[in-house]
């Protein structure tokens, strides 16, 4: 027999393969894979708190809801929502669910090491001091000026989990004390006015503050500013000067949207005789805000409580968080809330002056809210009863019998505070050898992967 050649072999080889391999081609596009599996459908909702009180203001909402959340963004709010269709559900029955809160008065330049300056040791991180509260935004009140905001953003703002945005300071070197702070040279409308349009919506106003001379320069340069760059201003009225009355700061030199905070302080004459100062009835008529900003030396008990009574309540509440007031009267967000439940104020009251007022005024409309399509920041509150003390910055001390205390937060859609673990496992339904037990698309704690 003769013997084929090596090249007739290789052809036929090929020709055997290609065939094979055709056949083989036909039939799985006939029967498809033989083990293929679809993937498993993604939940309708990464997470669900169900059956809170949801209090949500922009919206007229006072009651039962269900709040669903996917992708960072609320969902859904509804009457019933299937627990079934998300990846996480959340029992928060008996509780508040609000939008997350928002404290437009803080302090937290805390990284210059600076003595005795709000661009340092008085400054505090945020993170320590906001979510456990509730708090997911907040505003920093004129620690940074033009020439420091940058290094404020790079150290802090840029570093926290918290999202703050922050006043600047008509004063360039920032809130470093009265060698800076009553320097009238310092005081640039121009150089504020640019920091603040390089970081639109970062630096949400200017604020002046702690000015012990007599002259209006502090106010009218931080109106300038404010001008130029179409955000509002924040005044921290300073030292009490004849020459520079309460009332023709709030009826003359600011302007609707402007906000005067430590609105309850009795060091500038709000009350005269126990009675609220005309200048802030008609200041409030003109349009101007009126923020608590309690700090370590602005909220007395003398003063609120005729001042409420009278029926002068604020439009914003918030903490003016710094070294001096986070262990005194102060304390925290929720202990000043829970000051005005003390005061005769609803919940619905208070939660509005911590969320939709304070979103409004910095002109942050996203924030405060509970909309569908708006990011999911939420605090999930309860109002605990019993026998408590509340004091002012004095010391003086009232006694109240409901505070508000946080049970859980989520910011951005995820679970980033969980006071008693709501949203945990019990450990005895989890394998012996258990780890991290969430889901990156809800848990911002412990996350699985």
């Amino acid at each position: 027999m003769k013997r084929l050649s090596t090249g007739w072999s290789r052809r036929a080889a090929v020709s055997i393969v290609a065939g094979t391999a055709i056949a083989i081609a036909i039939i799985v596009a006939a029967i498809g894979p033989a083990h293929t599996q679809p993937p498993p459908e993604r939940p309708a909702y990464d997470l669900l708190l169900k059956g809170g009180h949801v209090v949500d203001t922009k919206n007229g909402l006072s009651a039962v809801r269900d709040v669903a959340i996917r992708d960072g963004k609320i969902a859904a709010v509804a009457a019933t929502i299937n627990p079934a269709q998300a990846l996480k559900a959340v029992d928060v029955h008996g509780l508040y669910v609000t939008p997350g809160l928002v404290d437009i008065h803080v302090h937290v330049y805390g990284s210059t090491g600076e003595a005795h300056s709000y661009a340092g040791d008085n400054g505090l991180f945020p993170d320590g001091f906001t979510l456990r509260n509730g708090v997911t935004t907040v505003a920093d009140a004129g620690s940074s000026g033009a020439r420091n905001f940058e290094d404020f953003k790079l150290h802090v703002i840029d570093r926290s989990r918290t999202r703050v945005l922050a006043f600047l300071n008509i004063v360039g070197a920032g809130m470093r004390g009265p060698k800076f702070e009553d320097n009238l040279a310092d005081m640039a409308p121009e150089a504020a006015a640019q920091m603040a349009q390089k970081y639109v919506g970062l630096i949400i106003g200017i604020k002046t503050a702690h000015y012990t001379g007599p002259e209006w320069t502090p106010v009218e340069n931080a109106v300038q500013a404010g001008k130029l760059a179409n955000i509002p201003v924040m005044v921290d009225f300073g030292t009490n000067k004849a020459e520079r009355p309460l009332a023709e700061l709030l009826t003359k030199k600011l302007r609707p949207g402007d906000i005067y905070t430590h609105c309850y302080s009795g060091l500038r004459d709000e009350l005269i005789d126990g009675k609220v100062n005309p200048g802030m009835w008609e200041g409030r008529k003109r349009g101007v805000i009126f923020d608590v900003g309690h700090g370590g030396g602005s909220f007395a008990w003398r003063i609120a409580v005729p001042a409420i009574k009278q029926g002068f309540l604020p439009d914003s509440i918030s903490t003016d968080l710094h070294i001096g007031s986070m262990n005194s009267g102060m304390k925290d967000m929720l202990n000043v809330m829970s000051k005005f439940l003390l005061l005769g104020l609803t919940p619905d009251d208070v939660i509005l002056r911590s969320t939709w007022n304070p979103a409004r005024e910095i002109h942050h409309e996203e924030l405060g809210n509970l909309s569908v399509g708006s990011v999911a920041d939420v605090a999930v509150l309860r109002i605990e009863k019993g026998q408590f003390g509340f004091t002012d910055h004095y010391g003086a001390r009232m006694s109240g019998d409901s505070k508000f205390i946080c049970e859980l937060t989520v910011k951005g859609g995820k679970v980033v505070y969980d006071l008693n673990g709501l949203s945990r496992p019990d450990f005895n339904s989890l394998p012996p050898n258990y780890t991290a037990v969430g889901d990156s698309r809800w848990d911002g704690l412990n996350p699985a992967h």
